[in-house]
């Protein structure tokens, strides 16, 4: 067995914060395969998974779990390999002993575009679903639901120090979902 194929232990990896001195995400990682490990400010597991390019998937769960993102393990590996991958995942999922929330009951909100339509108030859920609204106001609706959740993200992102760039997907806004472009 070669080196690219030894899985590394969750526990010999060093936790990197997931934002730097300087607000920005670990730019080692841009363009990079490999698995990663995602756990809370108290450094409890959060989520486990692998990706063709680490960065850019680390910026999308941070958008999507802004208050569960705080520091990070990575292996990376140098050429694509989707059995490694998956190997690595289970091996670290099945070392931590607990289940990992974002593995199992709250995955999708750690894969999947956020759906605005959960975040709506009473208000805005009685406006959306009132049957006299035409499709464009319904769609005003939901782009004025997910201008607000973005706020709210980034100004918790913000509070954390965030100086990374991010752009939302103007397109995606529309029908209802909210996710980086």
């Amino acid at each position: 067995m070669s080196a690219e194929h030894l899985v590394i232990p969750l526990a010999d990896l060093t936790a990197v914060p997931y934002l730097d001195a300087e607000g920005m995400l670990p730019q080692q990682f841009a363009g990079k395969i490999g698995a990663y490990a995602i756990f809370s400010e108290n450094q409890t597991l959060q989520y486990v998974g692998y990706s063709r390019d680490i960065y850019l998937s680390l910026k999308q769960h941070l958008v999507r779990q802004p208050r569960l993102c705080y520091w990070l393990k990575v292996q990376t590996i140098d050429r694509p390999n989707r059995s490694l991958l998956e190997e690595m995942r289970h091996t670290w999922i099945q070392s931590n002993g607990a289940p990992v929330p974002g593995n199992q009951t709250d995955q999708q909100q750690w894969e999947q575009a956020i759906d605005v339509k959960a975040a709506m108030t009473a208000e805005e859920r009685a406006q959306h679903q009132n049957p006299e609204l035409d499709e464009r106001s319904q769609v005003k609706i939901l782009k004025t639901v997910a201008r607000r959740l973005e706020s709210e993200i980034l100004e918790i992102l913000n509070q954390r120090g965030l100086q990374e760039s991010l752009r939302f997907n103007p397109k995606l806004k529309e029908t209802g979902f909210l996710d980086l472009k």
